[in-house]
């Protein structure tokens, strides 16, 4: 599959609203939540007012025209903070697209990109049961704090 990784531009940022919903991570025999429930204030912190704060970038990956996965950044008080100078990332790929290596790419991509801009690390936040913890830990992420469903994941670049 050819595909292209590439910075999303301000007039694209209105689809992160979509790739939230997408990141919501649902376990096996789990029915998807409403989409209503990226309303809430612990998920808007994710997308609310996006490329008006110090530090949001995006990048996406970009198929036939459309764009089917997305990596973003930013400081904010979320799932996975760690402190008010760690960018915060979330990551989403369109359901037919995973398992191909974008996520593996966008998520390469954005960790260098963050390097080129002298950010010294990165975090996340993902559930235990999500099979992207792999791709996580071979990307660089360790475990520096987890809850009874979460880990919290550090990446020093």
């Amino acid at each position: 599959m050819q595909y292209q990784i590439r910075k999303m531009s301000e007039r694209e940022y209105g689809l992160l609203e979509a790739f939230l919903y997408e990141a919501i991570f649902v376990p096996a025999g789990v029915p998807a939540p409403p989409r209503e429930i990226i309303r809430q204030p612990e998920l808007q912190v994710y997308i609310a007012d996006f490329g008006r704060k110090a530090g949001d970038c995006a990048l996406a990956a970009e198929a036939d025209g459309s764009v089917i996965g997305a990596v973003w950044v930013r400081i904010m008080d979320d799932y996975g903070h760690i402190d008010d100078e760690t960018p915060s990332l979330a990551i989403s790929v369109q359901e037919g697209y995973r398992g191909s290596g974008i996520g593996t790419a966008l998520m390469q991509a954005m960790l260098a990109e963050l390097k080129r801009q002298g950010v010294f690390q990165a975090s996340l936040s993902v559930q235990k049961e999500n099979r992207a913890v792999r791709l996580y830990q071979r990307l660089g992420f360790g475990i520096v704090s987890e809850t009874e469903e979460e880990y919290i994941m550090l990446c020093r670049l």
